[in-house]
């Protein structure tokens, strides 16, 4: 593939490949910064990509790759100097919604975040390649180089702790 059809990638699974990197590292910055390096080492790799196989999950997969890389060496870094990173929590509120109803979503889509981000990224990974990259099992699993039981299992297991921390914030299920 060429760089002009990078271009076409980008139009194309560019919005969900943006909104998967905000989930995944769970800020605004950053994931702009994932996306844009997501983009860069496709770039590097365009001459890898198959239009015919699935480039959605090829982006997916570059993501994923530089997230953990990023975890790794932010766990190296807490080893010497341990400190806390502040997210940036902007969402947009609807005007259509009563105040009251916008501020129970928000306050729920806080505590779901913040819940799956305290996921193991074992778990919160294919949870957020599956629920905001839409990607499907047999993808996750190319993806992930583990066995499509694995992501069902790693999945179940995911949703099975998010209900357990939803209810300990007193929310019914």
């Amino acid at each position: 593939m060429e760089l002009a059809g990078l271009e076409q990638l980008a139009e194309q699974y560019g919005g969900v490949l943006y909104a998967f990197c905000n989930q995944l590292t769970g800020s605004r910055q950053e994931g702009e910064e994932l996306y844009q390096e997501t983009f860069l080492k496709a770039a590097e790799l365009c001459h890898k990509i198959n239009k015919s196989q699935n480039p959605r999950a090829f982006l997916i997969r570059i993501a994923a790759g530089i997230w953990r890389n990023s975890l790794r060496k932010e766990a190296g870094r807490r080893k010497i100097l341990p400190f806390s990173s502040l997210s940036d929590g902007e969402e947009a509120v609807s005007p259509e919604q009563p105040p009251e109803t916008a501020l129970l979503q928000r306050e729920e889509s806080e505590l779901l975040s913040l819940c799956a981000k305290r996921l193991k990224p074992k778990l919160r990974l294919p949870l957020y390649m599956y629920y905001t990259a839409e990607l499907s099992l047999s993808e996750i699993a190319s993806i992930l180089h583990v066995p499509v039981g694995t992501v069902k299992s790693r999945l179940w297991r995911a949703k099975q702790e998010l209900k357990h921390d939803l209810e300990v914030h007193g929310y019914e299920t």
